[in-house]
C-alpha cells in the first residue's frame, strides 16, 4: 500500500519522540500515517533504536490480518529495508473500526500494555467525521496511555475535533500530507485487505470445532442461519481472552462449525464473531445485516391463505418493513404492480403498472417515481390510468425503466388530443438504463418529447434521495428487463425512555432532529419543547439509535439461466425481502424456457441462494389458479420462507 511521503515529515516526528515515547498518529484516509510510521521506524532503526507500532485500523491494517488490531516491531534484517515483525494481535473480526470503537479501544489498551519502554506509534483508523471520530480520539489516546497527538492532514483542511485535541492536554503536533498522497479507491482496498488475508491464511489447517462447547461473543449470525456463517472471520480466544488465532468459517453444520485456522497453542474457550465476511466473489467485506424468518416446517401450508376459485387474481401479499408498506395490488395472479407506501410521507412509488383498477385517483397523485421492468402490456398498460390521474398541477412523475422505455410512453401521450390541457399538461421525467448510463428524457403531454444530458450510473443505483436509493440489473427475457432493489438508509429511532428522562414533549422537532443525522448535518441546532437549543450531535447521542436499512428485491419476467441467476443474485443476496415470478410448474420447464420466466423450483433455489429473510413469490400463470397449493409446495421444497398476509379489500388506504 505505498504512499508518496515527504522527507520533511520524518525529522519533526522524531523529535517529537525524543520528548513523547507515546505518540497517537491521527489524520484522515490516504493521508500517509501508515507510511509515516514505517519511515521513522526505519530511521529509529538506523539509531540502534527499537520502535513498536499498533496497527489500529482493521480494514485497511499497514501489517498482520485484516479485522484485527495488531502489535508490530520494527525488524531492519526482514525485506530489502525493514518491516514489522507481528509481536501480537486481538481479533475484532470487523473491518469497520468505527461501529465497533468500544471492541477497537479495548484491544488498543491490551496491546498496548504488552510495550514496556520505548517509541510506540498508534496508527489510528482515518475516522475524522462524526461522532464515531470525536469518541475514537480521546479513547485511543487514553487506551494507549499516548503523550502526543500528530494529526496528518492536506494542508488547509480544518482540524474537525479542535476542542477534542486541545481537552487532551498532550502536546500536538500537526504535519501537512505528502501532495501525492491519495486515499486508495475501493477496489483498491479491497483488492489489498483480500491479498493480506488470503496471504494469512496460506498455511492453516481446517479444524472442527464444537459449538456447545464454546462462548460465542460478538454480533453471530442466528444458529439456523448456516449460510450466514459460511466464509466469516472468526477470532479463536483462550481462557484469559487472549487471541489465539483468526480464521476463517467454511460451514456451519448442526452444532459443528469448520473453521480454517492456523495451528493453535492451545483449545480455544470462546470465539468472537462479528461481520467481517468472505463474499461470493471470493473477497473480503463487511456482511449485510441478516434479518431472517422462522422457517416454516415443510409439512405445514406456506403463509398464504388460497382464496376461492372464482377470485382469479388469488391473494393480495401486504407487508410491512420499517416505515415501508409493500402490496401486491393485482394479486399473485394478475398484472404485476407492487405499491410501496412511504407511510409516514405520504408518498408512494410503484414498481411495475399493471391493471390499476383497485387504486383511487387520489393515490396517483401521491406517486413520486415509477419503476418499470419493461413495456409487455401486463407491466405498463396502466400508465394511461396514471396519465389521466396526473392532468393538473403536479410534480412531474418520475419513471425507470429499461432502453425504449421513453418512446413507448411518448407514443401513449401522442395517442390523446391535449388540446384543452394548457398549464394543467401531465409531465413526466423519464429515465432509461443503458449499462452504465441513464438516458433522461422530459415529456410534457402535448409537446415533442425532449432530449435531456444523460447521467452515469454508479453501481446500478438508478434513484437515490434522503431516506432511500433504488439499484437496477438487467436481465434477459427476450427483450431487456429490470429487477429493482429498494435499499433503506439507516434507520434512525428515538429511544423513548432517554426522551421521557430529559421531560421533552414528542413534536416535529425529532423529524427534523432524524432529519439532520440522515443528511449528517450535525453542528445544525434543534428548537426544544423548552426553549433551548442543542446541536444535533449532542442530542443524536443521548436520543437516537441506528439500525441498518433494510432492502426489498422486485424481479419478474426472466428467463431461468446462468447469466440471470448470477445478476438477480448480486441485487438480492442477504435482502430482508424477495419478490419474484414463479409462473411455471416444474414439469413445465420447456415453456417456461421458451416463454422466458421461471418456474417455481427455480423462484425458491434462487431465494435460497440468495439468502433473503422472506420469499413473496407472484406472476402464477392463471392456468394454475386451481392448483396453486402445487406451486406453492415447490417453492417450498426449496425455501420455506414464503412470507404474505394476503389483504381481501381494495388498496384505499391513503395515511
Amino acid at each position: 500500500m505505498p504512499t508518496t511521503l515527504e522527507p520533511a515529515h520524518v525529522p519533526p516526528l522524531l523529535a517529537l519522540l525524543e520528548r513523547c515515547a507515546r505518540v497517537l498518529l491521527t489524520g484522515p484516509p490516504g493521508s500517509g500515517k501508515t507510511t509515516l510510521a514505517r519511515s521513522v521506524a526505519a530511521a529509529l532503526a538506523a539509531k540502534g533504536q527499537n520502535c513498536h507500532c499498533l496497527a489500529a485500523d482493521p480494514g485497511l491494517p499497514g501489517f498482520g490480518p485484516p479485522g484485527a488490531v495488531c502489535l508490530g516491531r520494527w525488524d531492519p534484517t526482514l525485506g530489502e529495508q525493514g518491516d514489522w515483525h507481528l509481536v501480537g494481535f486481538e481479533a475484532l473480526a470487523t473491518l469497520d473500526g468505527s461501529r465497533f470503537r468500544l471492541p477497537l479501544v479495548e484491544a488498543v489498551r491490551r496491546l498496548a500494555e504488552r510495550v514496556e519502554a520505548g517509541p510506540l506509534l498508534i496508527d489510528a483508523p482515518g475516522v475524522e467525521r462524526g461522532i464515531g471520530g470525536a469518541e475514537l480520539l480521546p479513547a485511543l489516546a487514553g487506551a494507549g496511555r499516548a503523550d502526543a497527538v500528530v494529526r496528518l492532514a492536506p494542508a488547509g483542511e480544518p482540524d474537525p475535533y479542535p476542542n477534542e485535541r486541545t481537552l487532551l492536554g498532550l502536546e500536538s503536533l500537526h504535519l501537512p500530507a505528502a501532495v501525492a498522497a491519495r486515499h486508495p479507491s475501493k477496489p483498491q482496498r479491497t483488492q489489498w485487505r483480500t491479498a493480506t488475508w488470503n496471504a494469512y491464511l496460506a498455511e492453516t489447517t481446517e479444524r472442527e470445532l464444537d459449538l456447545t462447547r464454546l462462548s460465542i461473543i460478538g454480533t453471530p449470525p442466528p444458529r439456523d442461519a448456516a449460510n450466514a456463517w459460511r466464509g466469516r472471520q472468526v477470532g479463536l480466544v483462550d481462557g484469559a481472552g487472549r487471541t489465539l488465532a483468526i480464521g476463517e468459517t467454511c460451514a456451519l453444520v448442526g452444532q459443528r462449525l469448520r473453521v480454517l485456522a492456523p495451528s493453535l497453542e492451545a483449545m480455544p474457550y470462546a470465539l468472537v464473531v462479528r461481520d467481517a465476511v468472505r463474499r461470493p466473489d471470493g473477497q473480503l467485506g463487511t456482511a449485510r445485516p441478516l434479518r431472517g424468518m422462522p422457517t416454516t416446517a415443510p409439512d405445514k401450508e406456506p403463509a398464504f391463505s388460497l382464496p376461492p376459485h372464482d377470485a382469479s387474481d388469488g391473494p393480495r401479499p401486504t407487508l410491512r418493513l420499517g416505515g415501508l408498506r409493500a402490496t401486491l395490488v393485482n394479486g399473485v395472479f394478475g398484472d404485476p404492480l407492487l405499491h410501496l407506501r412511504l407511510r409516514h410521507r405520504k408518498r408512494s412509488l410503484m414498481f411495475d403498472l399493471g391493471d390499476p383498477g383497485r387504486l383511487s385517483a387520489r393515490l396517483a397523485h401521491q406517486i413520486s417515481d415509477v419503476f418499470i421492468s419493461h413495456a409487455h402490456f401486463d407491466h405498463i398498460g396502466g400508465f394511461l390510468w396514471l396519465l389521466r390521474s396526473r392532468i393538473g398541477d403536479y410534480t412531474p412523475c418520475r419513471v425507470y425503466g429499461p432502453p425504449g422505455l421513453a418512446g413507448h410512453i411518448d407514443g401513449m401521450m401522442r395517442g390523446i388530443l391535449w388540446d384543452r390541457a394548457e398549464e394543467k399538461a401531465p409531465r413526466f421525467e423519464v429515465f432509461e438504463l443503458h449499462g452504465e448510463r441513464l438516458a433522461h428524457y422530459r415529456l410534457m403531454a402535448g409537446q415533442p418529447m425532449k432530449a435531456l444530458s444523460p447521467r452515469d450510473v454508479d453501481d446500478g443505483v438508478v434513484h437515490r434521495e434522503l431516506g432511500f436509493r433504488v439499484r437496477a440489473v438487467t436481465l434477459d427475457h427476450g427483450t431487456p428487463v429490470l429487477a429493482f432493489a429498494f435499499e433503506g438508509d439507516v434507520q434512525v429511532k428515538v429511544r423513548k425512555e432517554r426522551l421521557e428522562a430529559h421531560g421533552w414533549e414528542p413534536g416535529p422537532w425529532l423529524g427534523e432532529l432524524k432529519q439532520c443525522v440522515l443528511a449528517s448535518d450535525e453542528e445544525a441546532l434543534i428548537d426544544l419543547p423548552d426553549g433551548s437549543r442543542r446541536p444535533v450531535a449532542e442530542l443524536a447521542g443521548q436520543l437516537l439509535i441506528s439500525q441498518p436499512g433494510q432492502r426489498l428485491v422486485y424481479a419478474t419476467d426472466f428467463g431461468d439461466t446462468p447469466g440471470n441467476r448470477e445478476r438477480l443474485l448480486s441485487l438480492a443476496r442477504g435482502a430482508e425481502v424477495l419478490f419474484c415470478e414463479a409462473s411455471f410448474r416444474e414439469d413445465q420447464a420447456e415453456q417456461a424456457r421458451r416463454t422466458g420466466h421461471l418456474t417455481a423450483r427455480a423462484c425458491g433455489e434462487i431465494a435460497a441462494a440468495a439468502n433473503v429473510g422472506q420469499l413473496v413469490p407472484f406472476h402464477f400463470s392463471r392456468r394454475h389458479v386451481d392448483d396453486a397449493r402445487e406451486l406453492y409446495a415447490e417453492i417450498r421444497a426449496g425455501f420455506p420462507r414464503l412470507a404474505a398476509t394476503p389483504g381481501s379489500e381494495p388498496e384505499a388506504e391513503e395515511d
